[in-house]
């Protein structure tokens, strides 16, 4: 089991950049896959980016390939999504999941939730 901490969330012009950061607890975060993934009002919940345990493996969606950025601190038990180049589309709630199943882009594999963070890109 891990809980998660979402930071880093903000308005930000189009064209900027932000950092949002998720803080895991407990010893066993290297264990587990991380993934990004975002949900906009009356939209579905939509992978972002996705990290396996070691950092080895890592998955974009097409959407941000090019301009986000996932990677992983075991040592200090965080995930990182570094996204420049935001474009209003990118605007959503961000949510950093946790699962044992793997790295996936799909949401139904991820056994652990942060509370979100809010990214709001204006034009």
């Amino acid at each position: 089991q891990v809980q998660l901490v979402e930071s880093g969330g903000g308005l930000v012009q189009a064209g900027g950049s932000l950092r949002l950061s998720c803080a895991a607890s407990g010893r066993t975060f290297s264990s587990y896959n991380m993934g990004w993934f975002r949900q906009a009002p009356g939209k579905e919940r939509e992978f972002v980016a996705a990290i396996n345990w070691s950092g080895r493996m890592i998955y974009y969606a097409d959407f941000v390939k090019g301009r986000f950025t996932i990677s992983r601190d075991n040592g200090k038990n965080t995930v990182l999504l570094q996204m420049n180049s935001l474009k209003p589309e990118d605007t959503a709630v961000y949510y950093c999941a946790a699962g044992g199943v793997g790295s996936s882009k799909y949401a139904g594999d991820y056994d652990h939730w942060g509370q979100g963070t809010q990214v709001t890109v204006s034009s």
